[in-house]
C-alpha cells in the first residue's frame, strides 16, 4: 500500500512557477514508478509527467521545456517543477504511483493522491 499527499498549489499569475510535492508513505518508495497528471473542470485526466524508479523522466508535449519532474527517495518524496505556468495549465493536479511505468492510461494506475489545485490567472 502507498497513500500519496500533494501539496504546493495555489493561484499564480501566467509567467509565474509553482513546486508541487508529493509525499509518500511505504518503505519501497523506491522501487514505484511515480507521476502527475491534472484534470481541468469538464475534461479527462491527463498525463503529465512521470519518473521511473531510476529516475528516467518522460513528459506530455505540452509541458516540455517548462515542467520538471524529480524524485528524493531520502524523502519519500516526488517534486514538479513548474515554470512559465500558462493559464491553460490551470486544473487539479494529482500525484500517481505504481508498480508499473506509468503511461497516459490513468485508469490502471494504482495509487492516487486526493489532488491539488493550480489555478494561472491571466
Amino acid at each position: 500500500q502507498v497513500q500519496l499527499v500533494e501539496s504546493g498549489g495555489g493561484l499564480v499569475q501566467a509567467g509565474g512557477s509553482l513546486r508541487l510535492s508529493c509525499a509518500a508513505s511505504g518503505r519501497t518508495f523506491s522501487t514505484y514508478h511515480m507521476g502527475w497528471f491534472r484534470q481541468a473542470p469538464g475534461q479527462e485526466r491527463e498525463f503529465v509527467a512521470a519518473i521511473t524508479s531510476r529516475s528516467f523522466t518522460y513528459y506530455a508535449d505540452s509541458v516540455k521545456g517548462r515542467f520538471t519532474i524529480s524524485r528524493d527517495s531520502a524523502k519519500n518524496t516526488v517534486y514538479l517543477q513548474m515554470n512559465s505556468l500558462k493559464p491553460e495549465d490551470t486544473a487539479v493536479y494529482y500525484c500517481a504511483a505504481d508498480e508499473n511505468p506509468l503511461t497516459r492510461r490513468w485508469e490502471v494506475i494504482d495509487y492516487w493522491g486526493q489532488g491539488t489545485q493550480v489555478t494561472v490567472s491571466s
